[in-house]
């Protein structure tokens, strides 16, 4: 009897561990993931509150959930260009924002009327944003997560045009009377679309709305980015002006490349480019980029602790979009990367044309861009 009794006492007792055991499980996991759940607006962008030393702690955007569809953004960019030179000019993302408030950021729900007629109100200036925003409880939160995405996209600029498309009036023949004064390109200042298609204008790719599928190499996760099926050797081209920030290999990347925007809000991810001939040969970490550049050749490089190896079955350019806040969240546990799909989309209404450098690997822009925002800069 004895013996029974011990061992239903050391049962009890292990079962009790197990339970504990359990329990701390739980909370472990509970407590790893709560900087990834999806969040509401009022819980992604928090308010500022006091800690325990009766200070005053900074609070910033914890999630955003992009699924503008590129429709939306094609309309919302149109008016925006369409009144730039009027009284009345309508930002795009002040248009979007005021839809994903009014969606609850739902963008299954747009249609084209919804944004007419808020755009009717705006230029007829039978009301203001302010006006019919100011009942909208997340506007606010909505004009920063989309701004953090698009506001570096449209806006003055300057471009390098063919002699033959400029305005008479901007060549030297205009005055000289002779054509042979003219030279081959100009450059203009022009407002519109300044970022580009991540790949280069007249090279064919294929892709689908693949964020958020499983990835199981090395460790079961989210595929964070998009991926554009294509030849290995297209040129890879920089959507927006900005700093190379990171170069080199790794391991689920391979060869990558990471440009943050000037305005600190973006970092862009380029991965799985050409084995032994990666990236143009200009570049290094802190080299400053225009919007438009050759950086790189599509790929298949990665899944491979073994630099330079190609492991990846369909060559693919990995395109990556990173929203920052705060320092904080990069490289870290708390990253926001958004959906590109629709992005991609609408980005395609713009793409730079390239030529090859005869001689060697590598191709370079046939027309240059400046982008006028001045770079910060550490």
């Amino acid at each position: 009897m004895r013996f029974v009794s011990g061992f239903k006492t050391k049962l009890l007792i292990l079962i009790e561990l197990a339970v504990l055991s359990a329990l701390f499980l739980c909370l472990l996991l509970t407590w790893k993931n709560r900087g990834n759940t999806l969040l509401s607006p009022a819980s992604a962008s928090g308010t500022n509150t006091p800690n325990e030393g009766n200070t005053i702690k900074k609070d910033y955007i914890k999630w955003v959930d992009f699924d503008i569809t590129s429709e939306a953004l094609t309309q919302a960019f149109r008016y925006d260009v369409n009144t730039c030179q009027e009284a009345i000019h309508l930002n795009w993302v002040n248009l979007l924002a005021y839809l994903g408030a009014r969606y609850g950021g739902d963008f299954s729900r747009y249609k084209p009327e919804h944004m007419d007629a808020i755009a009717r109100q705006l230029i007829d200036g039978t009301s203001t944003m302010e006006a019919l925003t100011k009942d909208m409880k997340y506007y606010a939160y909505y004009r920063e997560a989309y701004g953090a995405v698009l506001d570096g996209m449209v806006g003055q600029f300057q471009a390098e045009i063919p002699a033959d498309e400029a305005p008479a009036s901007y060549l030297p023949s205009s005055v000289t009377g002779n054509p042979a004064d003219d030279p081959a390109t100009i450059w203009v200042t022009k407002y519109g679309l300044k970022a580009f298609s991540p790949l280069a204008k007249g090279f064919p790719y294929s892709d689908f709305d693949d964020f958020g599928t499983a990835r199981s190499y090395g460790f079961r996760r989210q595929h964070l980015g998009h991926d554009m099926m294509g030849q290995v050797g297209t040129p890879v081209i920089a959507v927006e002006s900005g700093q190379v920030e990171a170069m080199g290999w790794n391991q689920y990347g391979g060869w990558r490349l990471g440009i943050r925007s000037f305005d600190k809000k973006r970092y862009y991810y380029y991965a799985h480019l050409r084995k032994n001939y990666p990236y143009q040969s200009n570049l290094k970490e802190g080299s400053l980029v225009q919007a438009g550049d050759v950086i790189g050749y599509l790929g298949r490089t990665g899944y491979s602790s073994t630099e330079n190896t190609n492991n990846i079955d369909e060559p693919h350019l990995h395109f990556g979009l990173e929203l920052i806040f705060d320092e904080s969240q990069k490289d870290s546990d708390h990253e926001i990367w958004v959906s590109c799909y629709e992005l991609v989309k609408f980005l395609s209404l713009n793409k730079s044309e390239a030529v090859k450098v005869e001689g060697t690997k590598e191709w370079t822009r046939r027309y240059q861009t400046k982008d006028m925002t001045p770079p910060k800069l550490p």
